[in-house]
């Protein structure tokens, strides 16, 4: 008689094969999982960046336009004095082109092609949105994700649209520069006016290829979100093969759909076919052609460093996007206003022998002018210690308004200089009047500093203080104030 299961058992082996098929289909659906909770501000991010930096890209780009029109109309003007003819000439058209290329700008023209450049912040966006639009159901809220992903792809395509009109634009202004400097060598003897709106339009067309590779480098430079959005897809399988098909960089670098089999290596060289050729063409190098030829690789590699980096020193770009200049830029005119703040504190102590009496702490912001000098304002505020270790009090010392000016001259030293308004309470028992000769009603509670000297920046590795400023400065005035203070000053202070 064959053996029957008992009904308890049959159900439990069922739900035991129930379990282990579902934990099957969980460990399937793990990578779906990992996407779940993906961020829906991830769009409202990349929309907010893609519409500053596409809103930047026009007003910068009509802003110097317009600079340039007018710098060639000075350069007609000062050309026609000297040769009305070839001024018609080659100004013939110029203010129209601009006109049209302004109105082109600020227009929703659409422009297809790639934008100059490769730039991997975009090709990464644009394809993880496509890649959302394709395959929203792996994420929670499947329609809600993909008409964000719609909306956000638009945003990213008209960014790389105006980029590419900002290519033309560049390519315009390039043509003209190269044809104005052109024209212009002909003549011999040219007047200083010619030849400094010459330099001047130079200047503006650097700077406008400069702040354009400003932008392109903002792209690749992602918000926490945004980094955090396109961490989650790259957990996914599907989008790391999506981005090996449908990315730029792999229209880029097609591979042939039989890349890594046997059949993909037919009738390619061999590796010592290569050395044979390679030994027979360098016959000079003998049996060692091949360590000849390692050498040359090596030599010639070490000439494009030394030139790349000559090329980085004068404010240039590997990537092609900035001509090389033929003056000192200032790589602080791209910047926006709130790049150029630079924000830091001071400390400046008193003491009695070895005892602290007084405390100044001071804030400021500073406005960089140019690379080498920084222009600001700041406040203080004085603290008190107390007369000596055995009469300890905390007390109001009085406040302060500066100034300052730091200019650099080599390396980490900086040329620093600054007037100061410090006002503090006036008291009857702490003013000896008869060693001063002063009167009481002579005494002003605000004393004026004038202040020279010199700073050290120290660089430290930091998130929030980037650089520690050491200062010995001599206030002038000191001699004039009533009650005298001490000239010299030290303040340590930290910029961020």
């Amino acid at each position: 008689m064959p053996y029957q299961m008992p009904p308890k058992l049959t159900c439990v082996l069922i739900i035991a094969v129930f379990l282990c098929h579902s934990g099957r289909a969980q460990d399937n659906l793990s990578p779906i999982d990992k996407v779940i909770n993906f961020p829906s501000s991830f769009f409202t991010k990349v929309n907010k960046k893609t519409a500053q930096l596409e809103e930047r890209l026009t007003k910068q780009t009509e802003k110097y336009l317009q600079k340039l029109a007018k710098q060639e109309q000075r350069l007609q003007r000062k050309l026609s004095k000297i040769d009305s003819t070839a001024a018609k000439q080659l100004f013939a058209n110029s203010e129209s082109q601009y006109t049209k290329l302004r109105s082109e700008i600020a227009g929703d023209s659409v422009v297809t092609g790639r934008s100059g450049a490769y730039i991997p912040g975009m090709d990464s966006l644009k394809t993880s949105l496509s890649f959302i639009e394709q395959n929203s159901s792996l994420l929670s809220s499947a329609k809600e994700a993909k008409k964000k992903a719609q909306e956000s792809l638009a945003g990213v395509s008209g960014l790389q649209s105006k980029l590419q009109q900002t290519e033309q634009v560049k390519a315009f202004i390039r043509q003209r520069k190269q044809l104005i400097k052109e024209s212009l060598s002909k003549y011999t003897n040219l007047p200083k006016g010619l030849t400094k709106g010459l330099a001047d339009f130079n200047k503006q067309a650097y700077y406008y290829s400069a702040q354009l590779k400003e932008y392109k480098e903002m792209l690749n430079d992602p918000d926490k979100m945004i980094q955090k959005g396109l961490s989650l897809l790259n957990k996914l399988p599907a989008f790391t093969q999506f981005m090996k098909q449908h990315s730029e960089l792999a229209s880029l670098f097609r591979l042939p759909d039989n890349y890594g089999t046997p059949q993909s290596l037919a009738g390619l060289q061999t590796r010592a076919q290569v050395q044979q050729q390679i030994q027979s063409q360098l016959a000079g190098g003998g049996p060692n052609a091949q360590q000849y030829l390692q050498q040359n690789l090596q030599a010639a590699q070490s000439q494009l460093n030394q030139l790349k980096d000559k090329i980085n020193k004068l404010g240039g770009s590997s990537s092609g996007d900035a001509d090389m200049p033929d003056f000192k830029p200032n790589n602080q005119k791209t910047k926006s206003f709130w790049q150029r703040l630079e924000y830091g504190t001071n400390f400046q102590t008193a003491k009695n022998n070895f005892f602290p009496t007084t405390t100044d702490m001071g804030l400021s912001v500073g406005y960089k002018l140019n690379d080498k000098s920084t222009v600001g304002v700041g406040a203080s505020y004085k603290m008190g210690w107390g007369k000596d270790i055995k009469h300890i009090a905390i007390t109001h010392q009085g406040m302060g308004l500066r100034s300052f000016l730091d200019i650099k001259l080599k390396g980490s030293f900086f040329a620093s200089g600054g007037l100061e308004y410090n006002y503090q309470p006036l008291k009857a028992d702490s003013v000896n009047t008869p060693s001063t000769g002063a009167h009481w009603d002579e005494i002003s509670s605000w004393q004026k500093s004038g202040l020279v000297g010199i700073s050290k920046i120290i660089s430290i590795k930091s998130k929030f203080f980037k650089k520690t400023k050491l200062q010995l400065l001599w206030d002038f005035l000191s001699y004039q104030q009533v009650p005298r203070t001490q000239p010299l000053k030290f303040r340590v202070g930290y910029n961020f």
